[in-house]
């Protein structure tokens, strides 16, 4: 890869003027800045609403001794115009709160959303979900653990959540993730991540039990 002729960093955004547009369940801002560019000239001013989502935990359920993937249902009210409807298919996840770190936050959502208390927590990756006008940060892991008998309704009735654990083979949840509900990012990258990384899982688990 040729270098760029600048590398351009958060040093090299200017924020000139920055409003709460909506404070809500979500927050929207309204920003007002100008950045360096590539041949080291400024923009001129630019104005860009930016969706406040703060950041996420995720993380992909696994059970390596019986190869079985445990993927929650709910409802997503983006998802309403979906084809397959607005209940997804998704990995766990919630909302980072104050004080929390990421594997804390999963730690809990593993339990509220599918009653799992005793996972191992593997760090998979973190991205922005979608960087081109929200802040959202997500931590993706993968949650391995006894699946065998598991499943059924959980969440929190305080928070009106009906969800939904579903318990597959495996091989099922593969041949079908790319034409499913499962239809949002952080379930794709964590299945993606499961796919390459399967069989690594599988012996070790089998050396943990030897």
């Amino acid at each position: 890869m040729e270098d760029l002729p600048v590398t351009l960093n958060r040093d090299d955004v200017d924020v000139l003027d920055e409003k709460i547009v909506w404070n809500g369940f979500f927050k929207m801002h309204k920003l007002t800045l100008k950045h360096r560019k590539f041949d080291g000239e400024w923009t001129g001013e630019i104005s860009r609403e930016l969706f406040h989502r703060g950041e996420a935990s995720a993380a992909v359920l696994y059970d390596p001794e019986h190869d079985l993937i445990g993927l929650v249902e709910q409802f997503r009210v983006g998802a309403i115009d979906s084809s397959f409807g607005p209940w997804c298919l998704e990995v766990v996840a919630g909302m980072l709160e104050e004080g929390e770190t990421p594997a804390e936050l999963i730690k809990r959502e593993l339990e509220e959303e599918a009653g799992v208390t005793d996972a191992e927590i593997i760090p998979i990756t973190t991205y922005y979900s979608t960087p081109g006008g929200c802040s959202e940060l997500i931590h993706l892991f993968c949650a391995t653990c006894n699946l065998k008998g598991r499943g059924g309704v959980f969440g929190l009735d305080d928070e009106n959540e009906d969800i939904y654990l579903h318990v597959l083979p495996a091989d099922e949840v593969f041949a079908g993730m790319l034409n499913s509900r499962a239809n949002n990012a952080a379930t794709l990258i964590g299945l993606q991540w499961l796919q390459l990384n399967r069989q690594s899982l599988m012996a070790k688990r089998e050396s943990q039990q030897a």
